[in-house]
This record gives structure tokens, C-alpha cells and sequence, in this order.
């Protein structure tokens, strides 16, 4: 007869875990033991089932009564070792093939309803060598077990060897008295008291965000793998050391390292780590097999730039806390604190770490040398990183088992390096601040900073922009230089004109450091205006006459520009100005009288070129200062990666007030191509667009991504064959719009990136190929020609491979500055660690970014950009990449905005015809499947267009300013609207205990937990008579609604089987009974009179109905 118990807490969370892994042996422990010498085969059977006797864990299986788990304990049960040849193998192939069986036996999964969850299997692979692979479920064992086990199996082992008697006194309790004690102590005011310690302590608990190299999934697959390494002795010693003078042990001092190395990681400053503690405070317990072990959630306060001292004070006090509050089961506490599921994640914490400093009770077998198999694993991951540490002969030696969903291994190897190179900085100088700890080693450091930043080449840093222009001047002169509207103008009539205009402008006063302010719509003498500033030795500051009345007077009277070059039908949008204006079209006649010969270069390459306004945090715009030398390293390092010729045609669309127009204009100008200018307006037209690289036959395109989107829509897009190159910047580049590209155009495609601060752009990538396609962005690649790019953490710290941080660029392209503005200037462009030139500036961009492990560079956004929703870091361009995929969706930006309640949450703004028509639900279920819920917006706003700037970048401030209309509040609540609907309502309120309840409420909202969606499921299959996916409440949003709509077909409606018969005779007309799911349709069988007909609904079946034997029809009827 068997023995029916509950289960402990901890029991019963593995238990619904192992019902939604559905077979997946993630919570499979496996032991893999190498015995050399004589074997007692025997003696080895006997002892092993005499353990198996001796603990009920170990006769334990987990069935359900009533829709709850309980542990059923058979009392006795023949257990037996499996035996397996493998002496017959080739020598040199038998360890390999003992490893892969030892593999194949830790991932083959355990029925929990058949005991015994433990396996023995015995490889012989020679007469005086043999293996023993031991596999058991983790809710019958657990670290300090497998102790209890090994050192049970010496002692019985010998003793059945030498033919005597067991020496082991019987258990004084057992298992199943645990969980029985445990659920009467969480009835007792000590629980009370430690929960209410837990839920103080982890009260706003963030969640951490680990850099990863891939996206997180929507759910966990549990997949892992493992890096190894050791900690030397000498060091080990050390942190011992370290650890006595601050009255700490090593566990703490190694612990505070770890948090230190997730702080630099993640930049977060309050960080959860999980740590297994025993579980075994009574001393009963010790010599027990079972699963005792408990989670603590050791939180880390790494903030106000504490010292390493400091932090590990910190962590001592917090470890000695948690330690007094330790019987509160971690199952529990999850329920208690009421925390909405995540299938992505771990609840809690993320990161656990284990430290294993009592000596193990070794095997010990009589006439054999028994030592451990390592390496041998079931290739699972259970949390995103785990540390354990064992001691072992004064080395550490350390495991971390990591989800491979998110990490590669050389980015886990790496992170190894990193703990011991922070760990060799804490010993030698504990009381340094955290922030400042070293964290790379010398190989890797060289490597970002120098292998990777090898960019120096030769160019005429001597020379000015429009020297180089004239040199093609001299060289091709009747070559066609601009196209505007059927006009014209050759190499030397460009030429001729500047000169004209530049002589003019040295009779105002321009030259050298002078600024020449220019408000001109695009046209030919637009250009000539621009070269005629630089020819007589002056910086043009461009206006956009586009721009408010009160901006360009803000900039007129910044720069205190003397001289204005404008258009007469432009007078009226312009401010009053004091300075001298002239207006190039009516004063044109007079400036054709000066001279068209070169009026000679004063201008020095270290004089500026230009100064262009950029949007500031303060609500006025600032002026960045460019100088000639900057410039024309740009254009010199692009006339080698992409050279032109003679008949390549470049459009210019972009106003000159935004840095893309300097890469347009002057990159054909200075490589003798063609300038073909759009007409004024033309860049907020896509079908003018399209008309002209269409008609102009345009073979070198400068664009952003939002509009080379809305170019490739177009249907004459495919007729722009000339197209061979598309430079593309100044916003992130999807991957999906990258495939859209190569399926309509063989141009090539070049995503740069680089802010104005920086000379157009100072790093580059081309886009036939990518180092990583799970990626939601294009690279930003590698630094352009005589750049150096590095990513650095909120302290200035050289951040690693792979870890976001600041992008700050230096060398040729970085701007002297802004204008007027010392302090910013101070603030944005500080002194270059990289340069010997003390007067070298590196420029902190505010940019995001990582560098990839090959090198490239990976651009993550703004930090600005950058939101929490709900504790949860959010980066909306990965939202934006994906929800870009959907079938319906042409373009999409998201943005965090507040509701009614002042609750942050991620708004979705879309454009498409078909996404019109889309419900927001099926935009919200298409993200579901492909990000975590957390990620998802909770409002969708269709639009025509999305509003641009006058740069042609997407206008967020507008966006904004159109109001989302969030979901329903909880209080709203949907009522059901078919019959799968009010049976479901039905069994979560009875599961739940609540009621009444709203289709789109959720059920981990409402107070469910995953034991409750357990039975949620399992009593959905008994109504099917089928089985479902286990972790189906998971996946469909956690709401009646959506599991509804799981449980019909395609279509979306129910399947109906026509009518049923419930009572074929009677005097009156028939009666026709349409039901409901819930209760059965034979009961109406004694209601009528008449002969009653109901109707089947798909979830009806006759499986589980009581149908009599004597009601054949009945049983047809249902069974059909």
C-alpha cells in the first residue's frame, strides 16, 4: 500500500515547472563516476538498493488528486543497476563512447508518476575500468544529497563487499515529514515575520539586463551550456585573506566581487542575485536524500561610487539578514509578492551564484580509485548565468552554466577573463572605488583600443575643400559639374561664378574665421553661393527659411554672421537682419562684374568650413564649428571607399542646414561626377523623389532610412536601375529593410553612422554582408579613415566586447566645438586619451553602442531614447525592427508615453494600408510571438505618414503630441462573448476563487500562479478529452480571450457538429436546445415533454461524460 503526503513548497514549484518543460530534462542531476580497480558488481546492486530502501525520496513519485500534486511513496520497490558492454569497443573509442552514453542518460527524461526517479547505469569498458552514471529528478535530490549519497554508497559498499551488515542506523524522519512540518510552520507568526522581512527587502525590485548576444526570446528554452575554469591558489588565498580583515567570509567577498562585475556589466547599481542555502537547519536533516534546498535573494546596493570595502560591508550585512529570514521557501515568496509571470525570465533574479566550501563526503570504495567525470552535462541552463564555485586543494574552481537563448560561449569565456581580472584589482586594492576596478586584461584592452582603431592614413590634411574642387576645375573643366532643372553648368562655369561671387565677398569684409550666413532654396546658385563663401576664405552657416522667424534670429545673432546670402522671394520668411544682405538673383549683375579668376586661398585647412545648427536640450538650437581639414578627410576617405567617375550622378535633396547636404554637394564636386540638385520641396515628395532618380538616371543616392523605406514602396522604384550606390545614415537601419533593398535594387548599400559633432559621419559598414543576422540593426561597422572610436561606461571606463556603453569618437573629423558655448563644449569634447597631441578632443556622442566580437560596432540608440516600463530596460528601435516585419506595417516608431494614471507605457505609431485595417490585437499577438511581453505596446496608432522633419528624419516631438488611446481599465470589464468564453470564465473562477471576471483580465493579475494555470489546463483537457500544450496560458496573454481564441479553429469560430439527440420521443413539437459549454446536455433529458435536440459544441466529447450503457443512442449521439 502506498503512502499519499503533500509536497513541500519547493516540491510543488518544480512540479508545475516540469509540467510546462513537458519532458525536457533541465531539472535532470547527473553523476558520473570513474571506478578503477576489482568491481563488486554485486555489492555495488546491493548497496544502491539499500539506499533506495533507506530513503522514501527515492520510492517517491508525483501524481495529481483533485487537480493538486501529491507525493505517493511506495513501500518498497526493486530497484536495478543497467548494465552495458562496452570492452568489446576498440580501446582507443571507449571513453568517448562512454561520455556520449553518460550524455544520453543525463538528457533522457523522468515520468515523475513512475517511481523511481533515480537511474543507475554501469558501463564496463574493461575488466579494471567501469563507469557509473547515476541520473536523478531534482525533486527527490539535491547538491547536499548527492553528498548523503556517495558517502552512504562507501560505507554500504564495503560492508556488502566484506559480507557484513548495513552500519547505518536507520532515518529518525523522513521527506515527507519535511513537507509536512514545512506547511504547518508557513501556518505559524515566524513566517509571518520572515515574509514580512522579504517583501520589505525586495519591494521595487529592477530587473537585471545583461548584455546579451541575441534578443531574448518571448519564453526561455531552458538551452545551456558551460565554461570552466579555476582560480589559482595564490589569488584564492588572498581573497580569504581580504575577507578575514573585513570580518567577511570568502563566500561574501567573492559574492560582492560577482555583483561588481554585473554592475559594470549592466550599469545598473541595484542588483538581485539568487543563492542556494541548504535548507537543512534542523540536524535530522543532514543525513537526508531530498530536495531541501532554498533560493535566497541577496539584493546588492551598489550605489553613491562605493569602494570595494564598502560594497563588501554592504553585502555582509545584507547576506547576515537574508540568513535570519532563510526558511521562507522561495515558491512562496514568489506567490506572496504577487509578481506578474514571465515565461523570458527567472522570477526574482536572473543570475544566481553557489559556493560549495564544505568538504565533500568523497566515494570511497574499497580496492577502487573512484573519482568524478566532469563535463558531462544535459546541455540546460536554468537561469541566465549561474555561478558555482567549489574549493578544491586551495584553488577555486569555477562552473558558469549560461542560457545559450542569449550568450556564445567566447562571450562567457571572456566574461571569466574579466571576473578574475577584477578580482586580481580587488586584492590589490580594495578600497579603489568600484567604478575604476580594472576590468580587461592588457590583451584585450590593446585590442579595442589600438587593433581596432588602426585607421591612420595619408591625406592632403594641408588643403581646403574648394581647393579640391578647382583642381577638377583645371582638369575637366566643360565636364558637366550641377543639373538643376534643365539647366546645365560645366566644371569651369561653376567655377567661374564662385570666384565672381568670392571677390565680391572679400569687399565685405569675409575671410578667414568669418561667417557668411546663407538662406537659399536649392537651385544652381545655392552651390556657386556655398563655393564662393569657402573660395573667399569664410565658413557658411546655413538657414533653413523653413525654419521659425525666432530660430533663424537666434542664429543670426549668435553667429553675428556680416553678410547674408539669401533669394529675393525668400525676404519675407527671413528676420530683420543689420548685417549686408545679398540677394544672388537680383544682385547678380553686379557680382558678375568682379573677376573670374581664382581670387587665391587664404584660408588655412585648420580654419572653419561651416557652422550647422544641431537641436539642443535647452530648447535653443546649437552651432557646431567645422574646420576645412575635417572635412576634407571625410571626403578624401570617401573617394577611396567608393571612388567616382566622370559619369556617376549624384542627387542633392537634403537642405543644407542638415550635415548629409555637405556629403552630397561636395563628394561629386570634388571627384568630378555630376550634381544633379532636386527641385525646392522635392525631398518631401517620394513620387518626385522617385521621378528624378528615375529620369536623371541617378547612380549615387544620400538618404535616410524612413525615407529610403518610402522610396522602395513606390511603384516606379524598380524603374532607378542606374542606382548603384545608396549611402544611408543619420537614423538606425533595420536588417529588414537592408533584404527589402537587395530584393529590389543590386546598388550597394553602405549604413554610416556618425553625428554632426563629428563631420557627417566617422563610421561605416556595407551591407551585402553581417556578422550577425539575429540581430534587429545593421552595424555601424568600423571607424572611417584616421577616426578612433571607443565605447566607454558613465565613469569613462573602457568598457569590453560586447557591453553597451557611450560611443566617443576622436581624430581627424571631430569638430573644434560650439560656437559660442565654452561650457558645452567642455562638457561634449574632452581631452583624448588616445592622441599625444594634448590639444586632441574626444567627442562623447550620447549614442549607445557595443562593439561586437569581431570588431564592429553595433549602434543600440539614444540613451535618451532609451525607457523602463515596469522595471524593464526598453530599447524601442528593437521594437520598432520588429514590428517593421509585420506583413500589414511599412513603418513603425515607438515611443514611451504616460497614461491617465502617470504609468509609463510603449505606444506604437504604424504606417501601411493594410495596418490600417489591422486590429491592434493582431499587431499585439504578432509582437507576442517574437518579444517578451513586457515589450509589447499597450496602444496602436495608425497613421497615413509618419511626420518628418525638414531633415527628413521621423519628427518624434509630433508624434508625441498625437494622444494614444490605451486599453481598458481592469474595472471595465469584458463580458464573455461565446460559449468557449463563459466555460473558461467558469473554471478560473473556480481555480482563481474570484469573480466576477473580465475576458481581457489577466490571470496572473487576478492572483494566479503557475500551480493555477497548471490546473487551469488540466481541466480544460479533461472538458477536450485532449491534451494542450502546458504552458498555453503563458503564451496567449494570459487572458480568457486570447485562450479562447487558442482553442477554436483557424477560422476562429467553434465547430459545430449539427444537432444531438437528447430525448427522441414526445407528444409536442420538437424542442431545439442551442447550449452552452458548461454542464451536459443530457441533463435536459427529463426537462420536456417534447422530443429534445441540442447541439454539440467543439469542446464537447463524449470521453468525459456518464453516459449510461442503457442510452445507446445517446452514447452514438456524443460520440459522433
Amino acid at each position: 500500500m502506498s503512502y499519499i503526503f503533500p509536497l513541500s513548497l519547493a516540491q510543488q514549484q518544480l512540479w508545475v515547472l516540469n509540467r510546462l518543460l513537458a519532458g525536457r530534462p533541465v531539472y535532470n542531476v547527473s553523476i558520473v563516476l570513474r571506478l578503477e580497480g576489482a568491481l563488486d558488481s554485486a555489492a555495488l546492486q546491493r548497496a544502491l538498493g539499500e539506499i533506495v530502501r533507506r530513503h522514501e525520496a527515492l520510492r517517491t513519485s508525483f501524481e495529481t488528486e483533485h487537480g493538486s500534486p501529491v507525493q505517493v511513496i511506495a513501500p518498497q520497490l526493486e530497484f536495478a543497476i543497467e548494465m552495458e558492454e562496452l570492452g568489446t569497443l576498440p580501446a582507443s573509442e571507449r571513453v568517448a563512447e562512454a561520455r556520449r552514453r553518460a550524455h544520453e542518460a543525463a538528457l533522457r527524461p523522468f515520468d515523475l508518476e513512475r517511481a523511481p526517479l533515480l537511474r543507475a547505469h554501469l558501463l564496463r569498458l574493461g575488466e579494471l575500468e567501469h563507469w557509473l552514471l547515476l541520473t536523478l529528478h531534482h525533486i527527490i535530490t539535491d547538491g547536499w544529497s548527492s553528498g548523503v549519497l556517495q558517502h552512504e554508497l562507501s560505507l554500504l559498499y564495503e560492508a556488502f563487499r566484506d559480507r557484513r551488515p548495513s552500519p547505518l542506523p536507520e532515518l529518525p524522519v523522513q521527506y515527507a515529514d519535511y513537507a509536512l512540518w514545512q506547511r504547518d510552520w508557513l501556518q505559524g507568526k515566524d513566517y509571518e515575520r520572515q515574509l514580512g522581512f522579504w517583501k520589505e527587502a525586495l519591494a521595487g525590485l529592477p530587473v537585471l539586463e545583461l548584455p546579451a548576444d541575441r534578443p531574448r526570446p518571448p519564453a526561455a528554452s531552458y538551452r545551456g551550456g558551460r565554461v570552466r575554469f579555476a582560480l589559482a591558489e595564490n589569488l584564492t588565498l588572498k581573497l580569504k585573506e581580504l575577507g578575514r580583515r573585513e570580518r567577511a567570509t570568502l563566500f561574501m567577498t567573492l559574492f560582492a566581487a560577482l555583483q561588481v562585475l554585473l554592475y559594470r556589466y549592466s550599469g545598473q547599481e541595484d542588483i538581485a542575485v539568487g543563492v542556494p542555502i541548504a535548507g537543512r537547519a534542523r540536524a535530522e536533516l543532514e543525513g537526508m536524500i531530498g530536495y531541501f534546498v532554498n533560493m535566497l535573494v541577496l539584493r546588492g546596493d551598489l550605489s553613491g561610487e562605493p569602494s570595494f570595502i564598502d560594497c563588501l560591508a554592504r553585502v555582509r550585512e545584507g547576506a547576515l539578514a537574508a540568513y535570519a529570514h532563510q526558511d521562507v521557501p522561495f515558491a512562496k515568496l514568489v506567490e506572496e509578492l504577487a509578481l506578474r509571470r514571465d515565461p523570458s525570465r527567472n522570477p526574482l533574479f536572473q543570475v544566481s551564484f553557489g559556493l560549495e566550501n564544505v568538504p565533500a563526503r568523497a566515494l570511497r570504495l574499497p580496492g577502487l580509485i573512484a573519482s568524478v567525470v566532469d563535463g558531462v552535462g544535459n546541455g540546460t541552463a536554468k537561469f541566465d548565468l549561474d555561478f558555482s564555485l567549489t574549493e578544491c586543494q586551495g584553488t577555486l574552481d569555477v562552473v558558469i552554466e549560461y542560457a545559450t537563448d542569449l550568450f556564445d560561449a567566447g562571450t562567457i569565456e571572456r566574461m571569466a577573463e574579466h571576473w578574475k581580472a577584477l578580482l586580481e584589482a580587488i586584492v590589490a586594492n580594495p578600497k579603489q572605488r568600484i567604478a575604476d576596478l580594472p576590468l580587461l586584461p592588457e590583451a584585450e584592452r590593446a585590442q579595442l583600443l589600438v587593433q581596432w582603431n588602426a585607421t591612420a592614413v595619408e591625406y592632403p590634411d594641408h588643403r581646403c575643400i574648394h581647393e579640391l574642387f578647382e583642381e577638377h576645375a583645371q582638369r575637366a573643366p566643360q565636364a558637366t559639374a550641377v543639373v538643376f532643372e534643365g539647366q546645365e553648368l560645366t566644371y569651369a562655369e561653376v567655377d567661374m561664378r564662385a570666384n565672381r561671387l568670392a571677390q565680391q565677398l572679400r569687399t565685405l569684409g569675409v575671410g578667414p574665421e568669418v561667417l557668411v550666413a546663407i538662406a537659399m532654396e536649392r537651385s544652381t546658385e545655392m552651390i556657386v553661393a556655398l563655393l564662393g563663401i569657402l573660395k573667399a576664405g569664410g565658413a557658411f552657416v546655413p538657414l533653413d527659411p523653413s525654419y521659425p522667424a525666432g530660430r533663424l534670429a537666434f542664429m543670426l545673432e549668435e553667429t553675428q554672421a556680416p553678410v547674408l546670402l539669401t533669394q529675393q522671394q525668400l525676404r519675407a520668411q527671413l528676420p530683420a537682419y543689420a548685417g549686408h544682405t545679398l540677394y544672388l538673383d537680383r544682385d547678380w549683375k553686379s557680382i558678375a562684374r568682379q573677376p573670374g579668376d581664382n581670387p587665391g586661398c587664404v584660408a588655412k585647412a585648420r580654419n572653419l568650413a561651416y557652422v550647422i545648427y544641431t537641436s539642443g536640450s535647452t530648447g535653443q538650437p546649437k552651432g557646431v564649428t567645422v574646420e576645412h581639414r575635417s572635412v576634407v578627410n571625410y571626403l578624401s576617405w570617401l573617394g577611396r571607399a567608393f571612388p567616382l567617375t566622370a559619369g556617376d550622378r549624384v542627387l542633392q535633396k537634403t537642405p543644407i542646414s542638415f550635415d548629409a547636404s555637405v556629403e552630397e554637394i561636395f563628394f561629386p564636386l570634388v571627384s568630378g561626377a555630376a550634381l544633379v540638385i532636386a527641385r525646392p520641396a522635392a525631398h518631401r515628395s517620394v513620387a518626385e523623389l522617385v521621378g528624378v532618380l528615375k529620369g536623371q538616371r541617378i547612380t549615387v543616392l544620400q538618404v535616410v532610412p524612413s525615407l529610403l523605406r518610402s522610396i522602395l514602396e513606390h511603384a516606379d522604384f524598380r524603374g532607378c536601375d542606374a542606382l548603384r550606390l545608396i549611402l544611408c545614415g543619420a537614423e538606425m537601419l533595420s536588417q529588414d529593410l537592408v533584404r527589402r533593398l537587395r530584393e529590389q535594387s543590386r546598388a550597394e548599400l553602405v549604413n554610416l553612422y556618425g553625428p554632426t559633432e563629428t563631420t557627417v559621419s566617422s563610421t561605416f559598414w556595407r551591407c551585402q554582408s553581417d556578422a550577425n543576422p539575429t540581430s534587429v540593426s545593421a552595424p555601424i561597422g568600423r571607424p572611417i579613415a584616421n577616426t578612433h572610436v571607443i565605447i566607454l561606461d558613465r565613469s569613462g571606463q573602457l568598457l569590453p566586447r560586447g557591453v553597451p556603453g557611450e560611443l566617443c569618437i576622436g581624430g581627424a573629423g571631430v569638430a573644434r566645438g560650439y560656437l559660442h558655448r565654452p561650457e558645452l563644449t567642455a562638457q561634449y569634447f574632452v581631452p583624448d586619451p588616445l592622441s599625444s597631441n594634448p590639444q586632441a578632443r574626444l567627442y562623447k556622442t550620447g549614442d549607445l553602442a557595443r562593439h561586437r566580437p569581431d570588431g564592429t560596432l553595433e549602434f543600440l540608440g539614444r540613451r535618451d531614447q532609451q525607457v523602463k516600463i515596469r522595471g524593464y530596460r526598453i530599447e524601442p528601435g528593437e521594437v520598432e525592427a520588429v514590428l517593421k516585419q509585420h506583413v500589414a506595417v511599412q513603418d513603425a516608431v515607438v515611443l514611451a508615453r504616460e497614461d491617465r494614471l502617470g504609468e509609463k507605457r510603449l505606444v506604437a505609431y504604424t504606417v501601411g494600408a493594410r495596418a490600417r485595417s489591422s486590429p491592434s490585437g493582431e499587431l499585439r499577438a504578432f509582437l507576442l510571438s517574437r518579444l517578451p511581453d513586457y515589450m509589447v505596446p499597450a496602444a496602436f496608432v495608425s497613421l497615413d505618414a509618419l511626420p518628418l522633419t525638414a531633415h527628413g528624419k521621423v519628427d518624434r516631438v509630433s508624434l508625441a503630441a498625437i494622444a494614444p488611446e490605451f486599453e481598458k481599465a481592469s474595472q471595465e470589464r469584458v463580458a464573455p462573448c461565446n460559449a468557449v468564453e463563459v466555460q473558461l470564465m467558469r473554471i478560473w473562477e473556480q481555480v482563481l476563487d474570484v469573480s466576477p471576471i473580465g475576458m481581457q483580465d489577466n490571470f496572473f493579475a487576478l492572483g494566479g500562479d503557475s500551480l493555477g494555470a497548471v490546473r487551469v489546463i488540466d481541466r480544460i483537457e479533461q472538458l477536450l478529452g485532449r491534451q494542450l500544450p502546458p504552458d498555453l496560458l503563458w503564451y496567449q496573454e494570459g487572458t480568457i480571450e486570447s485562450l479562447a481564441r487558442a482553442l477554436l479553429d483557424e477560422s476562429g469560430t467553434p465547430v459545430w457538429s449539427g444537432p444531438v439527440p437528447i430525448k427522441t420521443s414526445g407528444k409536442r413539437r420538437p424542442l431545439f436546445c442551442p447550449h452552452i459549454v458548461g454542464g451536459h446536455l443530457f441533463f435536459y433529458d427529463n426537462l420536456a415533454t417534447s422530443p429534445c435536440m441540442g447541439f454539440r459544441h467543439a469542446v464537447s466529447t463524449a470521453a468525459r461524460l456518464p453516459i449510461q450503457a442503457s442510452r445507446p443512442w445517446l452514447h452514438t449521439a456524443f460520440a459522433t
